[in-house]
């Protein structure tokens, strides 16, 4: 007979006479329905003296069936039983005339209920699982009752006849998966320690115990490693949940567990202990406040288990049974191990992650600009939210020449250290190309090339490099305003478009045509970009994510905020974003101004010898307006003096000297000729190509800057600038 409790009744002829569970799923019977049928009928002809065979049978399947019969009066007296089966009973066999829910120890009406209703209505109840009271035991078992109502034909009496399956292993291996099964929907994807942590004591309270308590090793919520048993008694444990009536000590206290108590020896030993809670147990003195904590909440019952991996040691939790709740047994150490051993795999997880997003946050907070350029044409103000994880967000602000300012605002896509990585060597080669002066257009099509570069080194890995499978994608939007002509000239790649409120109160969004991401698919394309007219106090607003829409609630804040400082605004807008922070965000704001017209000198230039000996002349008056030192002017005549010498040698008319005046001095000379100048390195005995050398070695920085009508070739001569 199969262990379930299923069996058929065949009679000689082959016909079947009755049968359980296995039949009905066969042949769709109702199983229990027709043996409880089948028994009462067996039942009846046995006490009407109508043949041996019937009560042949009875006694057959009472000592064989794992299933116990009774058979039941209309006053839900026992008339009839079969005999206790191995698997024990809650009662074994019931005296004829005991009430049948007392017999069980079933608490409460609701089982005398549920019989004299199938009594009533003939409707009959199956597999009704109860908990029954095991008399001088604190532990409970359950059984599978169904209610099956035989009416006799000759005595027009009815019968109730109840089958009755203990189902306590069952019961409680059911009970272990679904406790199981709550603490992988808990924790689920949790990459969190603390999370991880509260959702294990959400799991098994109050399903598995009343009380529980998460105490993991302090360095294990930083992503340090943890340490290998057994454990230093110097070592702090976190408290990082707790779910019950009365805690010993806060959530977040860190403190160290007293030796010589079950916690302890659980960390010396990485074995789950039962522990019978007792008032005068000696380890309870060692700590009185969980002493205190365990008496007001009534716990009797304890089993402590580590948090382990690989013989390292991550926490302890203890687990309470209090009141009226059943006592651990051994048999729970088994599930409380695969809690465990769940729960600790997802610590592990969640630490690893911890180490490396604090790996990427420092990598990245290292890489991005520690102060931005202060220049003082251009106020900037940026408002970082992280989000989870280290994303691959950064900004950049490069004083160019001719009071010309960069701002540019990328993001990688991903997160963690090789996305912090790219995002460095991005800024890395945006610095190199911008100091080759390039116009925007040009330089974001340099960096994309950079990026794919990069992209296919990536690609180049082994293949069990997880790197390998990851594309490199990013965006870009670079805007480089100038002060002099007031203008801003941007172009962008995958990013959003940027937003201009003007002082008047005009405001918008920039319509940039949008470039292929870097790195991506048609990297090679073209970057278009537009220059638009920034007055004096206009502010311009860089987002990587959509931020700026002006439907959205950052573009009205922008507006109002006219008045404000930037920092004002980006705490303004922080505010408004409060609790969005499943994705990085980074929004970069500037406050243009012009520079002052005294700053600037522009002075034309004949394309003769005589060019030279006028544009120092100029520049030494200029300079002396400008009070500027007596030496540096001095450098500064040299400087100019060998631009226009080379532009009238090399260059074509016509010849533009302008002088500009901000943090130092930039001096330009402007011509028709698109032939690159070339530093040499002239010999002794040359008479002539140290132009450029002499300018490299007074100059601060100089280069060359392409336009649609010519070249400009500049020089930043450091000054002194006027109060």
């Amino acid at each position: 007979m199969p262990d379930d409790g299923s069996f058929m009744l065949v009679a000689r002829d082959g016909r079947v006479t009755g049968w359980s569970a296995s039949a009905e799923k066969t042949f769709g019977w109702s199983a229990q329905e027709a043996v409880g049928r089948h028994i009462g009928e067996l039942v009846a002809r046995a006490a009407g003296g109508e043949g041996r065979r019937a009560s042949a049978v009875l006694d057959a399947m009472s000592a064989c069936a794992p299933m116990i019969f009774h058979v039941l009066d209309a006053d839900l007296r026992v008339q009839e039983t079969g005999r206790a089966s191995a698997q024990g009973s809650a009662c074994s066999d019931p005296a004829v005339g005991e009430v049948f829910p007392e017999a069980y120890g079933l608490a409460g009406p609701s089982e005398e209920k549920i019989a004299r209703e199938v009594l009533r209505s003939g409707e009959p109840v199956l597999d009704h699982v109860v908990r029954a009271r095991v008399p001088g035991s604190p532990r409970s078992r359950y059984y599978s009752l169904s209610y099956i109502r035989v009416d006799d034909e000759h005595d027009e009496g009815s019968a109730l006849v109840v089958l009755a399956l203990d189902v306590t292993d069952r019961v409680r291996a059911v009970h272990r998966l679904t406790v199981l099964e709550a603490l992988r929907e808990h924790i689920g994807e949790r990459l969190d320690v603390i999370a991880v942590c509260r959702a294990l004591a959400d799991a098994v309270v109050p399903g598995f115990c009343g009380i529980a308590v998460v105490e993991v090793i302090d360095g294990i919520v930083r992503g340090e490693d943890p340490p290998l048993a057994p454990v230093d008694g110097t070592v702090r444990l976190l408290r990082a949940a707790f779910r019950g009536v009365v805690s010993a000590h806060p959530v977040g206290e860190v403190s160290g567990l007293p030796d010589a108590t079950p916690f302890s020896r659980v960390l010396t030993d990485l074995r789950p202990r039962l522990v019978r809670v007792e008032p005068d147990a000696p380890w309870l003195s060692a700590d009185p406040a969980r002493a205190a904590s365990i008496a007001r909440s009534r716990a009797h019952s304890l089993i402590v288990a580590p948090l382990a991996l690989r013989g390292q040691a991550m926490g302890v939790v203890s687990f309470y049974r209090a009141g009226t709740e059943e006592p651990f047994e051994e048999s729970d150490l088994a599930l409380t191990a695969d809690v465990c051993a769940h729960a600790t795999l997802s610590i592990d997880n969640a630490r690893r992650y911890t180490r490396e997003r604090t790996i990427a946050a420092t990598l990245k907070r290292r890489l991005l600009p520690q102060r931005p350029a202060a220049t003082p044409t251009v106020d900037i103000a940026r408002l970082h939210l992280p989000g989870p994880g280290a994303g691959g967000a950064w900004f950049d602000v490069l004083a160019l020449a001719g009071a010309r300012t960069a701002l540019v605002l990328g993001d990688v896509a991903g997160r963690g250290v090789a996305t912090a990585t790219t995002m460095g060597q991005l800024r890395t080669a945006i610095h190199a190309l911008a100091a080759l002066d390039l116009e925007p257009d040009e330089l974001l099509a340099r960096l994309s090339d950079t990026a794919a570069r990069l992209a296919d080194e990536r690609a180049a890995l082994p293949a069990g490099d997880s790197l390998q499978a990851q594309p490199l994608t990013a965006g870009c939007l670079i805007a480089v305003y100038d002060a002099v002509e007031q203008h801003c000239t941007m172009v962008r790649a995958g990013l959003s478009n940027p937003f201009v409120v003007r002082p008047d109160g005009t405001a918008g969004l920039v319509p940039v045509p949008e470039g292929p991401v870097l790195a991506g698919h048609g990297h090679d394309a073209p970057f278009p970009a537009v220059t638009v007219e920034l007055p004096e106090d206009s502010t311009l607003a860089l987002s990587n994510d959509d931020l700026l829409v002006p439907t959205g609630r950052v573009a009205p804040l922008l507006v109002a905020g006219t008045e404000d400082s930037l920092d004002d605004v980006c705490d303004t807008v922080a505010y408004a974003l409060r609790g969005r922070d499943e994705t990085e965000k980074l929004l970069l704001l500037a406050r243009v101004r012009a520079l002052p017209a005294d700053r600037v000198m522009v002075l034309g230039l004949p394309a003769r010898n005589e060019a030279a000996p006028l544009a120092r002349a100029a520049t030494r008056r200029r300079l002396a307006a400008w009070t500027v030192a007596e030496e540096q002017a001095f450098t500064a005549e040299v400087v100019v003096s060998e631009l226009v010498g080379n532009a009238v040698r090399y260059g074509a008319p016509p010849l533009r000297l302008r002088l500009i005046l901000d943090r130092d001095l930039t001096c330009e000379v402007r011509d028709a000729a698109q032939c690159a100048p070339h530093l040499k390195h002239a010999r002794t005995v040359d008479e002539d190509g140290r132009g450029l050398f002499i300018i490299a070695s007074l100059a601060d920085n100089w280069g060359t800057r392409y336009g649609p009508d010519g070249k400009t070739v500049w020089a930043r001569v450091p000054v002194q600038p006027p109060p």
